[in-house]
């Protein structure tokens, strides 16, 4: 059961940093409910994945195993997948630069003290992020097209596709806390034009690389 855990951590942690749902709803929590709350919304998040990763693999094992076809078909559908991601993050950073810098005579917003979360929002801010993932068709379209990629076929299919979903997990999660505490710290931060051109140029260019490579490879 060959797992290629780096690379796998690699493609995880640079799709959990591709702005998307999950970073907009961690950026509201803690905006708006403090950073506890976004931690809940962290684990419900992490949920979802589980979910996802374990329906796909318990789903694509056999078919995988029991065809060679279907399996060529999905490691090119998640290798355009990845292109498509990093072409997209690329355009991002072209349209950005294209509005120009924010007018420097604005002066930036103070950002207010969050209120303090009351014990009743604390299963909503798990519930919200579980919700938000598992209706959120990009976790499913991963765990179905690039999972099964970094696990070679075998017998134990389903066990090396859930254990890589307990990864997704950790990753996206280890991605997600940091994102929040730098939001907490400093709540300008994700706003800095030189912050949003590195995170657009470094996910755009390393995630069109790595979906050539896996459409191309044997």
């Amino acid at each position: 059961m060959p797992i290629h855990l780096p690379a796998f951590v690699v493609t995880a942690w640079l799709l959990a940093m591709v702005p998307g749902v999950g970073q907009a709803l961690m950026l509201r929590q803690v905006l708006t409910q403090g950073r506890r709350a976004a931690w809940r919304s962290i684990a419900g998040t992490c949920t979802g994945l589980l979910i996802w990763s374990t329906a796909a693999a318990a789903g694509l094992s056999a078919v995988l195993l029991a065809n060679p076809t279907a399996y060529t078909a999905v490691r090119v559908a998640g290798g355009a997948i990845l292109a498509y991601l990093g072409v997209s993050s690329l355009r991002t950073l072209r349209r950005s630069r294209r509005a120009g810098p924010a007018d420097p005579s604005t002066p930036p917003a103070e950002p207010s003290t969050p209120p303090a979360e009351p014990d009743a929002d604390r299963r909503g801010a798990y519930l919200t992020g579980l919700a938000t993932n598992l209706g959120n068709p990009k976790a499913g379209v991963f765990a179905i097209s690039l999972i099964p990629q970094f696990v070679e076929p075998g017998r134990h299919m389903f066990v090396g596709s859930a254990l890589l979903g307990l990864v997704w997990a950790a990753t996206t999660a280890a991605w997600y806390l940091v994102f929040v505490q730098a939001v907490d710290r400093a709540r300008t931060l994700v706003s800095r034009p030189a912050v949003t051109t590195w995170l657009h140029a470094t996910t755009g260019v390393v995630l069109l690389g790595l979906g050539v490579g896996v459409v191309v490879a044997p």
